[in-house]
């Protein structure tokens, strides 16, 4: 077999590659002999089909097979040959095959570039000081006010600021942002409580509501901001027909010991306060570590001046994309309608994407150049913890991840963290 590499760029490869005519007819024979047993050819028995015949009647067929046979071996071993490992399977292109000829192709793929000149020494991070937010335990404080609180029904008043009314709601668009409506035609909705006052509630919503009293019905239209999330609503007006069903009232808890002991083990309000402020200063530290190994990240992603290949870009890309359909799909929105212009924002997330890949690339060349490696035990402690999350038993997990390379991904995950804390071990960390 003969091959030729050409390197197109740092990271682009092309394998011409040329198996001999004797190779070639001798996997025309054995398949056209396999094909004699199936073979059904009007004036011969079964199995009695001359190979002169069915070469001459399935040759079309027969190529392809022998095509299929051995293009892929004849790929891995050229690929061995020259040392070179593919980032994706390679695509193959222009296949020449024939009867008493050499068949020929070329198949494009791309390497992981080198990083000869990297340098991650020396590396200067910052880390925003950890202060305890009083405005935020505050915060949290109510919000478990507000969820031990319980609704009491109104009858003798209208709907004012910070009820909850339960109502029958239709919702259909009436214009999107650059012409006719791309939200359904029409949306019913009954029993839906909605509670005014809160973050989520449609902007001017609350106002058409003040004042409805139970049996009311009213008509009106909403216009949504540019910056509207979901983005599926963002600069259209949508008319509303509601009608009031029930009122109720929040009646907030007393914040006393009394409270603080209904909700946890807490002796105290005190107490109470003092986990909250625990915890929260708990999440900022980790949120400070977070923006730390993001410092570190961006600034080995710029150490990284050599091509990427397209193949990972494309593949950050696209996870990005995806975690992005997904949480349009958790607020219960249908990306294939969403007001999104996807194309736009595949091109947006081009940049950070390729920071990602950079990043990483670095992470891995830590790996090597430091021998860093990770223990079986520490893999089965990894899926155990994954098992928990998903509510399965490990053996489960681990036989389904071992289906989809899902255990190697794991230890990947694993070696990059420990790059991560070897560099930081390393690293001058500064307050900003």
């Amino acid at each position: 077999m003969k091959t030729e590499l050409t390197s197109l760029s740092e990271t682009r490869k092309r394998l011409d590659i040329e198996i001999p005519a004797a190779e070639v007819d001798q996997a025309i024979d054995r398949l056209a002999k396999q094909l004699t047993k199936r073979a059904k050819v009007p004036g011969f028995r079964p199995r009695k089909v001359p190979v002169s015949v069915v070469r001459q009647r399935f040759m079309s067929d027969i190529l392809h097979d022998v095509s299929h046979d051995l293009v892929p071996p004849a790929v891995d071993t050229a690929l061995r040959d020259h040392e070179m490992v593919p980032v994706e399977t390679p695509d193959v292109h222009e296949i020449s095959i024939d009867a008493g000829q050499p068949l020929t192709f070329h198949a494009l793929f791309e390497v992981m570039p080198a990083l000869e000149d990297l340098d991650y020494e020396a590396l200067t991070l910052r880390r925003t000081p950890v202060e305890l937010d009083a405005a935020a335990a505050e915060r949290a404080l109510e919000e478990l006010r507000r969820r031990a609180s319980k609704l009491e029904p109104v009858t003798d008043r209208a709907v004012k600021g910070e009820d909850v009314v339960t109502l029958d709601l239709t919702r259909k668009g009436v214009a999107g942002p650059d012409g006719p409506p791309e939200t359904p035609p029409e949306e019913r909705h009954e029993g839906v409580s909605i509670e005014l006052g809160t973050p989520a509630n449609p902007p001017g919503f609350d106002d058409e509501l003040v004042g409805l009293e139970p049996g009311d019905t009213k008509s009106f239209e909403l216009t949504y901001p540019a910056d509207h999330e979901p983005k599926d609503l963002a600069g259209t007006t949508v008319a509303y027909d509601v009608e009031v069903k029930a009122i109720h009232r929040r009646e907030l808890p007393e914040l006393d010991d009394a409270f603080a002991t209904s909700i946890g083990e807490f002796e105290s309000l005190e107490a109470l306060k003092e986990r909250i402020a625990s915890d929260l200063e708990r999440e900022a530290k980790a949120e400070s570590d977070r923006e730390v190994r993001r410092d570190l990240l961006s600034q080995l992603a710029s150490r990284v001046t050599v091509e990427m290949p397209e193949a990972l870009v494309n593949r950050e890309i696209g996870r990005r994309l995806e975690q992005i359909a997904s949480r349009l799909a958790q607020q219960q929105v249908d990306p294939t309608k969403a007001n999104i212009d996807w194309e736009t924002l595949k091109e947006e997330q081009r940049a950070p994407a390729l920071e990602t890949v950079r990043g990483s690339m670095v992470l891995d060349e830590v790996v090597k150049r430091e021998s860093l490696s990770v223990k079986s035990d520490e893999v089965d402690e990894e899926v155990t913890k994954y098992a928990e999350r998903l509510g399965q038993t490990p053996a489960a997990v681990r036989a389904q991840l071992e289906k989809e390379d899902g255990i190697a991904r794991l230890a990947e995950g694993l070696l990059r963290k420990q790059a991560v804390e070897f560099l930081l071990s390393r690293a001058t960390i500064v307050s900003a």
